[in-house]
Order: C-alpha cells, then structure tokens, then sequence
C-alpha cells in the first residue's frame, strides 16, 4: 500500500519530489538541528491520488491521525482540547516554488470552546480572538469559497466605527465581534456553518490546499514558469507558532544575501506583533532586519547564526521564514531564494570566490535569460527633474506604462497593445494576471519580502514596494503624490526598480552597464575566446559586469557549441565579433536588395527578353560583391554563410492592391496610367500566389530565373577573390535554402563550381567555397542522407521547418490563436520561441543521424530564430549540431547557455 504521510525527521532535501520543496527543506532543517515546529508532510502522490479520483486516498486519513498523535504526544496537548489547544498550520508545498499561489490556513483547531482556553493559558484574550478570527477569515475564503472581499469589507467597517489605524489596534472585544461577524457571512453565503470539529477543519483544509493545485492563479503561474501540471502539491501539517502574542513576539522573511542585488549579508523584514502571512502580504510596512537586533538581541544573534548555518549547508542564497514566539525563535521554511538576474550573477561570483561552489556550479546557476534581462537599458535620470515618490527597489529594471489599478484592467490594457503598470496597495496572489500583464508593479505598502517583491523578482519584473508617500485610491482609480499630485488612471509613469523610484511621464532610456561592457568587445576575442574583464570590485563583493564576464568566460572555456551570428551588413557583423561570435551563420542576401536596390529587381523580374535581363543582373552583381567583401572583411578568418535568394521575388515589387487602386483612381479622373504602373500590375498579377511562403522561393528561383545563381555566386566568388589578393583570410560558404530534394542541390552545385571556376581563372586566386544546404522541410529532414551526397554542411532553418511541421503560417496564426492555445495548455510556449521537441525537435534528430551516416563529419548548425533561445541551445547541443546561430545581440546569451548546456548531465563540482 502507498505511504502518503512522513515526519519532518524522517525526510531530507533531496525528496522534493515527493515531500514537495517546502515539506523537504522542513525535514532537512529539522536533521540539522534547528528550532522546526514539529510536524509531518502529506506527500504529492496523495494530492495526484486525490485530482485523479476526486476521493481522499484510501488510508491517508489513518496516516494523518498516527502522525498528529505524534505531534500531540510531543507537545503535551491535542488538537483542539478545550483547556490548552494544539493548534495547526495547513500549508501548500509544491515541488517548485510557487509564492502565494496556492493555500494555507492558520490556527486550525480553535473553535468556539477552546479559544476561550487559549485566552486563559496565553494570559491574552486579545491574541486568542486574533487568532480565531484569522482562521474563521482564512477557512472560509479557503475552504468554504466565501469571497474574501466579504470579510474585508467586515474588517474595514469596524477598524473604522472602531478609529483604529490597523488591526493591531482592535481590542479583544473588537476581535469577537469580528469573528461572529465573520461566522454569519459564511452562514448568508454558503449555508452552513463555520465546522467547530477541529478534525474536520483539518480535514478539509488539508483536501482545499489539494485542490488549489488546479486554481485558476495556481494554474496561470505554472503556465508563465513552464511547471508540469502533473506535480500536484504536498501539505505540510505543522504545530502553530505565534508571532502575534505582543511586542516579544513576531514573524519576519529573511535572505542571506540580498535577493536584489546579491550583496552578502543578512536581508529582510520584520514585523512585531504579528503573524506570518501579515510579512508577505504587504498589509502592514514591515522594518527592516537590522531592527530585530534591537528589539530583542539574542534572537537575532541566533536567527544569525541559523542563517549561517543553511547558506553553507546549501551553499546558495536561502530564503527563510521564521517566528518569534515571546523571544524563542522558531524556523518555519527555508528555501534557495529566488532572486533578480543581477543578483544571480554576483552571488555566483562571489560563492565561487568563497570556495562554497565550483565555477562550473556558479556558471550552471545563471540563465542567458537572465543576462538578457541586464542587457536591458535602464533609466537617463539626469534628464528627469524630480521623483514621483520613491519606495524599495524590490525588482531592478526600467519599465515605463500607464497606471491602471487593477489586474483586469492591465490585462485588457495590454491586450489591447498598451505598455501598463500595475499600481496597488499591496497584490496578491488574485492579482498574479495583473502582473503578468504590466511592464511593472508599484505598491505604497509592503517590504522586500511582500507577495509583490517576491513574484516579481522570479518573473524578472520590474517593481517597487513601499512607496508610502503614495495614497493609492482604488475606487477613485488614482493616486496621489507628495504635494499633492494627482496620477489619475491612464497617466504614463516610469518606474525604476533598481533605485527604487518612481517618475512622471516617460524617462529616456540608456544603455545598461552590461550592454556597454558587450558592446565594447571585452567579453572575447574575435573567435569567442575566454574574456577578460574590464570592471572589477573585489573578489569579495565582483560587481555585476565582472560576474557576467567571467559567467562567459566560464562558459566559453568549456562550451562545445560554436556561436555564429546571422549578420547581413558588415556593420552587423563587427557588432556580431565584438559580442563574441565566431562567424556568420547566416547572410541573407535578400535583405541586401532592399532600399534603391529594389528598382534593379523590378527591372529583373519585368525583363521580356534575356538582354534586359541579363543587364539587371549585371547591374547588381558589383552591389552584391561590395556587400560580401565588407562582411567578409568584418569577419576574416571566420567562416561566413551566405544565403542565396530566398523570398519569393513578388515581395520586391509594389502591392497588387495599391497598383490597381493607384491606376484605377487615374483612370476615374480621365488620365490615362502610366506605362510602367500598368507593366508591374501585369507583373504582379502574374507572380500572384495564395500561399507565396509555399511558392516561387528559395532554390526554385535559381532554378526558374536564368542568371540569379551565377550572379550572386560570382558576386561572393570575386568578394573572396578580392580579399585572398589583399592577404585576407576568408571563409565562406555558399547556402542553398528551401531544398526539399537532392536533385535540386545537384543542379545548383553544379552552377556554382562552374561559376567559381570561372572566377579563379579569370583573377588568378584558387576560390573554392563549401556547399551547403538549409533544412527547412521536412522531406528535406526526412532525405537528409541522400541529400548529404551533394551538401558539404546542413543548417537547420527552424522557423520554416516550424512553419511547414506544424502546417502554421507565422504571420498570422501567432495573433489569431496562439494565445488560446497557450490558455488552453496545448503547448506551454510559442513554438517559434522555443523549439518544439517531440516535432520539430523529432526531424532534426533524423536529419542529424541521416546526414552524418552518408558524410561522416557533417558540419551542422542552425541559424533559425531558435538559434538564440536558451531552451532550444540545450536541445541543439544534445543533438549533436556543431554550431548555433542567432541574431548580435543574442550571441552573449547563446554563448552563455552553450556552456551550461555543456554542463548538464555531468557533476559541475567535478572541475573544482
């Protein structure tokens, strides 16, 4: 029979998978010794067992009642009893991280009886009608689905008949009203009565945190941080702690290192006289950390002591909870700290210093999402007078939108193709939509710690907590600044996460330190070699560029993937080998036809006799070679694909809709059109294709347009020639795109060795280019070996072998559908941004296998949009690809995943 229930000391870290992070992390602070409340974990498997059947699992409720005699037994009490009550936490603990999205109830076990014994033995009436009316609040929203804006409003109406500022002013009295106040809206709204079983409130606590697994919050952070949505949920039945039991008491949220900005050095927030749930809900401003040390010294010394204790054991920034219960400090949760992409890097850095991890390790815990996210611009602040208001910087970044004051509005708002940020008192989980949605959050209360700072940082948004100088007013849907500024809904402002300030307006943009730093070519030589560093602040605290330059240099010492770029101009290929790529990987020669250019393919494609044709041709074949002797320059002694023609050549002439309406429009006023707007029209209408994506394109037009081949061959054949005679060194290599059979490349090939050949003898130099071929079909994936006779190298063009897989046409269906599809879970990301696996992912496998079978040594890359992505770098390097490509300003990221891929599945604590 499945075991579904285990003790805080019969777990460990390394059962997260089945005790969930929280119920692990428990067990693992509990076998270090450290002050845990006791308890014990309802495991996963029973919440997968439970959203399967709709049934509490055969004997999980045995298990519970063994396991809560043990709890009873060591605390000399039980659960509920009139006298001296065992009162219990019921939390949600998922394997991954997910603040705030899913349950908890407090205080479970009080009830109308034995609250009254819980004033008596705490010597506070206040503290036990707190208690119990935060439970009547937290069970009814929570397990009886009563709205909480009903007790809210309750609690609002007598803080304010009562003239008290807060909760903390409201009297015993005040409380018990409060919590019959509270019993009779859950009668009015649900019919029943609020359960005075004490077994049956953990009953049933424990089966609504199973079944939050699947609430709409749960299910939306899941989808935005790509968690599997067959992980269920553990429970964590734990013995209550109280924060709230007066001024020697309290809860707080502390960080080892600053989650912001990852200066070491304890970090957080406390509140006196309060509960847990009271810190991260923002209701009340919370002091800072350091204050704990002078409210009462010897917890904190201890608290320090502890923190100490699980930074090592876990060798990583830990995030953890804790009470104060009348001066006994007790842990409640520790966890390795979510934390801003600045300050993963630093910490990285500097944990590598201390000896604490490997470089290998400190490279595996940075993203190349998170170094794109410091690739970011920040904030000109020189060119903006005076801050709105300033707050914590909870979440670095710069972000600019109009203020709207609730989640449904930020998500029309953006919807709708409007930047927003989400202003509000403090969030909560209801309003995780809302965040999403907004460029950035703003509340005017809460810390650090708060629901806000701590979802936004894992989404890498940009925020600030805790402005108090606003007065945010939700029903005039506005708020007011110092002096009295009014910033009504719909009014642009400019938040700066990383100082913690909040402007009027737009605030110009600068470019990032890290940006600069990559832009200047310090993060390697022209071949991605090891960078070295030109900011450095110490081996004890590196600052955040000379941690991200020794991320790459990490990463490019021990990468297999090469990282090219996709550059058409010489100028973005300098930027291109000053980020660190190693070539081009692609040049799309069409590009370099745009502009005036465009005049010269209009005369190739309307040419009625081969002459006309051929002085088109002409015209554009000394254009083309300047371009390629530029790029091939910017790049020598890197290898330089170049792409030939790929659009269909329709796209180089002006709309048929336009044409028609322009001549039409002259003929109505009785002129007659002009010669060469009626010439295009028949042009046009002839190339005319439903589906020109399918059509006339790629290596069809070499095929079909007499000339196009060996203009553009000869154009890279004497660009080549030209630079061997100036004592350059170029490398590049000749692309055939939208191949979907090997006799195509065969007929190609053959032109280009004819026209190369052509070349050499006509200036003297030996040109000899490599051949190649886009895999960008999938019969192209599916012939592969038969195509590898004639292609000297492969590069996979995803995003047409993206298209043509799934039967999508990128230009429409990612605004027609994608979004539902997306809700509705058929795939987790855009399959052009991420590359599809079991697809896509299945082709390029066999392509792989194929190619490489028929000419050992295949060289193989892929130069799609994918090329940049780092989930999909992982995937190209397992796949055995020689290189990836991607866009300049992506190359940094690729570099970096490149490395980390190569890490994945070894022990990084190997290379110390």
């Amino acid at each position: 029979m499945a075991r579904y229930v285990y003790d805080f000391h019969e777990g460990g870290r390394d059962m997260a998978g089945l005790l969930g992070g929280k119920g692990s992390n428990l067990a693992e602070m509990t076998r270090l010794g450290l002050p845990v409340p006791p308890g014990f974990t309802i495991t996963t498997e029973a919440c997968r067992a439970f959203l399967d059947t709709g049934g509490e699992p055969a004997g999980m409720a045995r298990e519970v009642s063994a396991h809560l005699a043990d709890v009873e037994s060591a605390a000399g009490r039980r659960l509920g009893q009139p006298g001296d009550p065992l009162l219990l936490s019921v939390r949600s603990g998922a394997r991954f991280s997910m603040p705030g999205m899913m349950e908890t109830i407090l205080d479970i076990g009080l009830n109308d009886e034995s609250v009254l014994g819980l004033a008596k033995v705490s010597g506070s009436e206040r503290f036990a009608w707190d208690s119990y009316r935060r439970l009547v609040q937290m069970f009814g929203s929570t397990v009886m689905g009563v709205g909480s804006s009903h007790f809210e409003r309750a609690l609002a109406l007598l803080k304010e008949a009562c003239g008290a500022p807060d909760d903390v002013h409201l009297g015993a009295d005040d409380l018990a009203r409060l919590v019959e106040t509270y019993k009779d809206i859950i009668r009015t709204e649900t019919g029943e009565s609020f359960p005075q079983s004490p077994a049956e409130q953990l009953r049933r606590a424990v089966l609504a945190v199973f079944e939050s697994w699947n609430g709409e919050r749960a299910r939306l952070y899941r989808r935005r941080e790509h968690i599997a949505d067959d992980l269920g949920t553990a429970v964590n039945v734990q013995r209550m702690v109280f924060g709230n039991l007066g001024s020697d008491s309290g809860s707080g949220v502390a960080f080892t290192r600053d989650p912001a900005t990852g200066r070491p050095g304890p970090y957080g927030d406390y509140l006196p006289d309060a509960q847990g749930e009271d810190v991260v809900a923002g209701i009340r401003n919370t002091v800072p950390l350091a204050e704990l040390e002078r409210l009462d010294p010897r917890a904190y010394r201890e608290l320090r002591a502890h923190m100490a204790t699980l930074e090592q054991h876990y060798r990583d920034l830990c995030d953890i909870e804790f009470t104060i219960e009348r001066g006994r400090l007790w842990m409640l949760q520790t966890r390795v700290g979510k934390r801003t992409a600045e300050a993963a890097f630093a910490i990285a850095a500097e944990l590598a210093d201390e000896g604490l991890i490997t470089p290998d390790e400190g490279l595996a815990r940075v993203s190349g999402e998170g170094l794109a996210r410091l690739m970011f611009p920040r904030f000109d602040t020189s060119a903006t007078d005076v801050a709105l208001a300033h707050g914590l910087p909870a979440s670095p970044g710069a972000a600019v939108g109009a203020a709207v004051f609730d989640s449904a509005e930020a998500v029309r708002r953006t919807a709708a193709g409007e930047k927003v940020v989400l202003v509000r008192q403090e969030t909560t989980p209801d309003d995780l939509p809302g965040m999403i949605a907004a460029q950035a959050v703003l509340t005017s209360r809460g810390g650090k710690t708060s629901h806000a700072a701590v979802v936004a940082r894992g989404m890498g948004k940009v925020c600030v907590c805790g402005a108090e100088d606003l007065s945010v007013d939700l029903e005039a849907r506005r708020l007011i600044a110092p002096h009295g500024t009014v910033v009504e809904e719909g009014t642009v402002l400019s938040v700066d996460g990383s100082a913690g300030a909040v402007y009027p307006g737009s605030v110009p943009l600068v470019a990032s330190a890290v940006m600069r730093f990559l832009e200047a070519g310090a993060t390697g030589d022209a071949a991605g070699g090891p960078a070295a560093a030109t900011e450095t602040a110490g081996k004890e605290t590196p600052g955040v560029v000379d941690a991200v330059a020794r991320a790459l240099n990490r990463a490019d010492a021990v990468r297999r993937l090469e990282v090219r770029a996709n550059a058409d101009t010489p100028e973005d290929a300098v930027r291109a080998r000053r980020f660190g790529a190693q070539g081009v990987g692609l040049c799309r020669t069409e590009h370099m036809f745009l502009g005036e250019r465009r005049k010269l393919v209009e005369q190739m494609v309307l040419a009625g006799t081969d002459a006309q044709r051929d002085r088109a041709l002409a015209a554009l074949l000394p254009l083309q070679r300047e371009d390629f002797t530029g790029i091939l320059e910017a790049m020598d002694g890197l290898p330089v694909t170049i792409r030939l023609l790929d659009p269909p050549l329709h796209e180089f002439l002006p709309d048929h809709t336009e044409l028609a309406v322009r001549i039409a429009t002259t003929q109505a006023r009785g002129g007659l059109p002009a010669a060469h707007d009626v010439e295009l029209l028949t042009a046009v209408t002839r190339m005319h294709e439903e589906n020109p994506m399918l059509g006339l394109r790629g290596v069809r037009l070499g095929l079909v347009v007499p000339g196009l081949v060996a203009m553009q061959v000869r154009a890279i054949g004497e660009a080549v020639a030209r630079r061997l005679s100036a004592g350059g060194d170029p490398k590049a290599e000749i692309m055939v795109p939208l191949v979907g059979d090997v006799r195509e490349l065969r007929i190609v090939r053959e032109e280009v060795r004819r026209v190369l050949a052509e070349v050499s003898q006509a200036s003297g130099v030996r040109v000899d280019c490599p051949v190649g071929t886009m895999i960008e079909l999938p019969r192209a994936a599916l012939t592969a070996g038969r195509i590898a006779e004639e292609a000297e190298f492969f590069s996979f063009g995803t995003n047409d072998l993206t298209q043509t897989t799934w039967g999508f046409s990128r230009d429409d269906v990612e605004a027609e559908f994608f979004s539902a599809y997306l809700d509705k879970g058929v795939f987790p990301v855009s399959p052009f941004e991420t590359l599809d696996r079991d697809g896509v992912g299945r082709l390029v496998d066999i392509a792989v296998a194929e190619g490489r079978a028929t000419r050992p040594g295949l060289k193989i890359g892929v130069c799609g949009e994918h090329g940049g992505d780092p989930d999909s770098v992982h995937f190209f390097h397992t796949a055995g690809l020689d290189y990836v490509s991607c866009s300049p300003f992506r190359v940094p990221v690729a570099r970096l995943e490149a490395g980390r891929a190569t890490l994945e599945g070894t022990d990084a604590s190997d290379s110390r």
